[in-house]
C-alpha cells in the first residue's frame, strides 16, 4: 500500500498540513468502445502520478460523478448536475481544510469545469488554500477519440473495445459546442464520439499522460492561481515549454 494514500491509511499516519490531490471525474457514455469512467480513470492516473512527484502529497479518492447532462439521453450516463457537484466540492473542501493544507482539484472532464469555477471562487473567498487544474491535452479531439482512446490504451488496454470503435463527429470543440449546447451529444454524434479513435496507440497515450503530469507537477510548483481558483501553468506563460 503506497502510504500517500488516504484510502489505504488509518487516521494516525495521516499528518496535518498535507498537499491533498483530488481526482475529479465523471461517468458518462464514451462511445462503443471506452469505459464509462474513463475521465474518472484518466483524472487519477495523472493525481498517482503527481503524488509520485511530489512525495509530500497525499491522493483522496477520486469524485466519480460530475455534471454530463450533455450525455443524459445515453444509457449508463450518470449526473449529478453542477448545483450537486458544487456542494460535493464546497462540502469536500471544508472538511479536509480541518487538517489539511492546500488542496488541489484535479479534473478530467471538460463538463465540471463552469462548477469549479464557481466553487473555487466561493471557497477561496472563504480562506481555504485551494486551487484545480484540468487534464488538458490541447490539439487533442473532444471526447473518446484518438486522444482519450489512447490515453486508456495506455492506462488500461483490457478495458478498450477497439473493435467497436467508430469515427464521430471530428469538427474542432469550438465548432460543436453551440450544437452541444442546444441539443446534446446524441443529436450531433449517435455513437458518442466526437473525434475519430483511428490510430490511437498505447505509447501515444503514454506521451500524453507524461505531459498532462508534467504540467500538474509545474502548476502546483509555481502555485499562481487565478480569480476563478485554476492554477496557471509557467511554462505556457512563457513558452519554454509545450505540452
Amino acid at each position: 500500500m503506497a502510504p500517500h494514500v488516504l484510502a489505504d491509511a488509518v487516521w494516525p499516519a495521516v499528518p496535518s498540513g498535507v498537499l491533498v490531490l483530488v481526482p475529479v471525474g465523471s461517468t458518462e457514455q464514451h462511445g462503443p468502445h471506452l469505459p464509462l469512467d474513463t475521465d474518472t480513470v484518466v483524472a487519477r492516473a495523472v493525481v498517482q502520478r503527481t503524488a509520485d512527484a511530489l512525495p509530500a502529497s497525499w491522493v483522496a479518492p477520486p469524485v466519480a460523478y460530475g455534471a454530463s447532462g450533455e450525455h443524459a439521453h445515453f444509457p449508463g450516463t450518470v449526473s449529478i448536475g453542477h448545483e450537486a457537484l458544487s456542494t460535493v466540492v464546497v462540502e469536500l473542501t471544508r472538511s479536509l481544510s480541518l487538517w489539511a493544507g492546500r488542496i488541489v482539484f484535479v479534473n478530467g472532464h471538460g463538463g465540471n469545469t463552469a462548477t469549479l469555477d464557481t466553487a473555487l471562487r466561493l471557497l477561496r473567498a472563504e480562506g481555504h488554500d485551494i486551487a484545480w487544474t484540468a487534464c488538458g491535452t490541447p490539439g487533442g479531439d473532444a471526447h473518446a477519440g484518438r486522444t482519450e482512446t489512447s490515453l486508456m490504451l495506455h492506462l488500461d488496454p483490457a478495458r478498450v473495445r477497439l473493435g467497436a470503435a467508430v469515427a464521430g463527429d471530428t469538427r474542432p470543440l469550438p465548432d460543436l459546442l453551440p450544437d452541444l449546447a442546444a441539443h446534446g451529444v446524441r443529436a450531433v454524434s449517435p455513437s458518442g464520439v466526437l473525434g475519430d479513435p483511428a490510430g490511437a496507440s498505447a505509447e501515444e497515450g503514454s506521451r500524453t499522460m507524461e505531459a498532462m503530469v508534467s504540467a500538474t507537477v509545474r502548476r502546483i510548483g509555481a502555485w499562481t492561481v487565478d480569480y476563478r481558483g485554476r492554477l496557471a501553468d509557467p511554462a505556457r506563460r512563457t513558452g519554454s515549454v509545450r505540452r
